[in-house]
């Protein structure tokens, strides 16, 4: 069973600097047609001061950080054992190409199911860019089988 003790552990932040051949990288993997994401003049021209990042991009990018795999061990959970549950975000700007986002995050509750066959670590992560200003909030629930 997982330490109900790690409810409020904070993990060490991560940053990710946004470039844009991973913007259009991952704009091309999601099958993003809108030339918003991988054509800056279109970009510009629609209001942005760059590429900007597609929606699920701050999610794909925290996982490329290995800043969920540190959580993971640090609450000793096998990798092996994990799904992922669910996903939301709140969006309280954009992220741009030449951005440097930093993301944190907090484990706000542990609790299981099914007598602990089931358990879950809901999360919140936090990314703020280079000038500390809130891009967005992002709720995850990992489960752990058992």
């Amino acid at each position: 069973m997982i330490d109900k003790q790690w409810i409020g552990y904070e993990s060490p932040p991560s940053e990710l600097n946004l470039d844009r051949s991973r913007l259009r990288f991952f704009a091309r993997s999601i099958g993003e047609t809108s030339a918003i994401y991988t054509d800056v003049e279109a970009a510009r021209a629609a209001g942005y001061a760059d590429l900007p990042a597609p929606p699920t991009f701050l999610f794909a990018a925290e996982l490329d950080s290995r800043a969920s795999d540190l959580l993971l061990q640090t609450l000793e959970i096998p990798i092996a054992k994990i799904l992922h549950g669910e996903q939301s975000f709140c969006y309280h700007g954009t992220a741009c190409a030449g951005d440097s986002i930093t993301v944190r995050s907090r484990v706000d509750d542990i609790y299981d199911k099914k007598n602990g066959t089931l358990e879950f670590v809901v999360k919140t992560s936090r990314a703020t860019n280079q000038n500390n200003d809130l891009v967005a909030e992002m709720r995850s629930v990992i489960v752990v089988r058992n």
